[in-house]
């Protein structure tokens, strides 16, 4: 890490405890009950004071250009606390399409979407997933429809669970084409767009909820499709795939500081006439933290570096993903333990960490999808040919 790296990770993390944590606290952690947008457009404005604001964003927008190695820090240091993204302008979804958008938008799209969207001045929702039978784990399943519609197009179909939809200025919409599937950029108030439903979660740390949209004869122009025509699935792994990390690294953070407050609450407890932080039992939770903390981070790096170099690391970003998601729920749950009756009540963090780091195990692909995939990637690489296994080797296809 160079010196200008550690620098901003200490002030990142300055900032959070100044700035960020009390909040968090105050409102065990409920962004909507803590302000909302409101919160975030406050929260940012003291971001950019402290000079930690958007620090993946280009250069050319306000950020400061991290690649993927160097935001690991950085984000861990703001997933501290459950609003630290959102004051650093990382939080899902709009880190996800930000990155996106740097990598397909077109110059006239960069200047309209991604500038405000980078300089926090929007934010942004990605309408994937879908009711059944529609678009989930499985996005061959997709059912909304663009069809041409005199020299644009009209989007009609139904998303479900789509974060940050309420108060979003626009959606990367994945629609049906005729060809495969193609995102389109939908300002969120163009007629024929519907919040019909907040999704009641246990997840209470996401501006603008998770909601139900309908699109119903939306009219999209050409320049707002997003890349090319047909081409949405290969943009959506564009899109995944850093996102996926991104998540391990924001809640690494949190999952860290559940496992400091359990390690300092059991060092000032003692029980049966023994300091609770040296009895065996205790020991050995606060081992496997260790353990399972520092082998997320490896993982993470390690799929880091693919990116950085230009490599698509989709066995990597699942093998993190999946360990991460697994083994910081763990770390909270482990800690919750530690800590016993404190450990379930507001008056330590640990409890709201573990509540908000449950659903990654699902969000981003769940991670029995992620295994299968791993285990298609391992038969592929591994299996015994057909001559060998005395019957044709069945192939699997891409997760």
């Amino acid at each position: 890490m160079t010196s200008q790296l550690e620098d901003l990770v200490a002030r990142t993390r300055a900032f959070v405890s100044s700035e960020v944590l009390p909040l968090e606290d105050a409102f065990d952690g409920d962004a909507t009950t803590a302000g909302g947008d409101r919160l975030r457009v406050d929260l940012q404005k003291s971001a950019r004071a402290a000079g930690v604001f958007a620090p993946h964003a280009p250069v050319e927008f306000g950020g400061l250009g991290l690649g993927m190695v160097d935001r690991a820090p950085v984000f861990e240091a703001a997933g501290r606390s459950l609003f630290g993204p959102m004051a650093l302008n990382i939080n899902a979804p709009d880190e996800g399409n930000l990155h996106l958008l740097d990598q397909v938008a077109s110059p006239a799209q960069r200047s309209r979407y991604l500038a405000p969207l980078a300089r926090g001045e929007q934010r942004s929702a990605f309408a994937m997933t879908e009711p059944p039978p529609g678009a989930g784990s499985d996005p061959s399943a997709l059912l909304t429809v663009a069809s041409r519609s005199g020299a644009g197009w009209s989007l009609t179909g139904l998303k479900k669970f789509i974060t940050g939809a309420e108060g979003a200025g626009f959606y990367i919409v994945m629609a049906r084409t005729p060809g495969g599937a193609t995102m389109f950029l939908v300002p969120a108030d163009r007629p024929g767009i519907a919040i019909t439903r907040h999704v009641p979660t246990m997840d209470r740390s996401m501006i603008g909820g998770h909601c139900e949209l309908s699109f119903t004869d939306v009219r999209v122009a050409d320049e707002d499709v997003l890349g090319a025509v047909d081409e949405g699935f290969r943009y959506a792994q564009v899109r995944l795939g850093p996102a996926r990390l991104t998540h391990v690294m924001r809640w690494l953070g949190a999952a860290q500081r559940a496992h400091e407050a359990a390690v300092a609450y059991v060092s000032g407890r003692s029980a049966f006439g023994t300091p609770l932080a040296r009895q065996g039992m205790v020991e050995l939770m606060i081992a496997d933290n260790e353990l399972d903390l520092a082998a997320t981070r490896s993982l993470l790096l390690t799929a880091c570096r693919v990116l950085d170099a230009g490599g698509a690391g989709r066995e990597e970003t699942s093998l993190a993903k999946v360990f991460g998601a697994e083994a910081l729920g763990r770390v909270a749950d482990r800690a919750m333990q530690l800590c016993g009756g404190a450990g379930v009540s507001a008056d330590l963090p640990v409890a709201r960490i573990a509540r908000e780091l449950r659903p990654f195990r699902i969000y981003d692909g769940p991670s029995e999808v992620h295994r299968m995939s791993l285990a298609r990637r391992a038969v592929r690489r591994y299996g015994a040919p057909a001559s060998a296994a005395g019957a044709p080797a069945q192939s699997g296809g891409e997760g």
